[in-house]
């Protein structure tokens, strides 16, 4: 009654999986796990490809680490920026997209891909045409609100520059996940509230936003690993200044290992900032499992 496989092409196919797996170890292994341990084995050393320098330090470059001025300017900065930009890619993604959702906003599928293009823009391209936005004779932002600010050249202004670029660069993520989020929320909830006579703003504190901490804390975990490396917009923007004024975590890594080819430092650099990053995204799922 049952049409029995044939032995071959099920030998034939336990090899292609086979084969496929096995493609992808290699592929992993070569490309993910063997660049690590080659970059955690350089972090103990004095490592200097363009002269051949390789020589043993032990954890000195670690020491180097904790105790370099600028690593503790840069983590401060890092923080700063990570706090101020995820605070508002959260709340403009949430608040746009309730807006959206609520129909507050109409031509929804219109809104959700103007809001949705900076995202898949690269990071390249946007900061490059911000920075001639903040140009302080002829960008358009100074002659919009009427004043002669040297934005990126202010160590006072210049990190909130890039902040204010990179909100608007990726609130839209936010709101496409929050989208997915609300129209996810079961509908006999929202119906038995609205039986019970709760208005707009207690639906939306005591029952969405409480069904809507499984994606909230998704955008902050992913926004959390992101902004703690961000480093592209620095690069392009500022290069770290005013003096140290936009320095982050990452432009530090990226400059001791591609300017000044110190390898074995920067890969020092990149282990704490990954240590750093593994507790705050460990603390961030504690917050919100002590929450729940």
């Amino acid at each position: 009654m049952f049409k029995k496989s044939h032995p071959l092409q099920s030998r034939s196919e336990i090899l292609l999986r086979n084969i496929v797996v096995l493609i992808m170890v290699v592929f992993f292994t070569v490309f993910l796990i063997v660049p690590i341990g080659i970059a955690f084995a350089g972090s103990f050393h004095e490592w200097n490809p363009l002269s051949g320098t390789y020589r043993f330090l032990g954890i000195e470059n670690y020491l180097n680490v904790f105790t370099s001025q600028l690593f503790g300017k840069s983590m401060v900065n890092t923080l700063i920026f990570s706090v101020v930009v995820i605070v508002f890619r959260v709340g403009l993604g949430l608040g746009i997209a309730y807006a959206i959702y609520s129909a507050l906003i109409k031509h929804k599928s219109f809104y959700r891909a103007i809001y949705y293009m900076p995202v898949v823009t690269p990071m390249v391209a946007v900061a490059f045409v911000w920075k001639f936005m903040y140009n302080p004779q002829i960008g358009i932002i100074n002659q919009v609100l009427g004043t002669d600010i040297n934005w990126l050249k202010n160590p006072q202004t210049a990190l909130l520059a890039v902040m204010v670029m990179t909100i608007w660069k990726d609130f839209g993520y936010a709101v496409v996940m929050y989208m997915a989020g609300l129209y996810s929320l079961p509908g006999d909830v929202m119906e038995a509230a609205q039986v019970d006579g709760a208005k707009s703003w207690q639906k939306f504190l005591y029952i969405t936003l409480p069904l809507l901490k499984p994606m909230s804390l998704f955008v902050i975990i992913t926004s959390i690993i992101s902004y703690i490396q961000a480093y592209v917009q620095i690069l392009i923007m500022t290069e770290g200044g005013p003096g140290t004024a936009t320095y982050l975590a990452s432009y530090i890594i990226y400059d001791e290992a591609f300017v000044k080819y110190n390898f074995g430092y920067a890969s020092a650099l990149s282990f704490v900032l990954f240590v750093i990053t593994a507790v705050f995204t460990w603390l961030s799922f504690r917050v919100s499992g002590s929450e729940g």
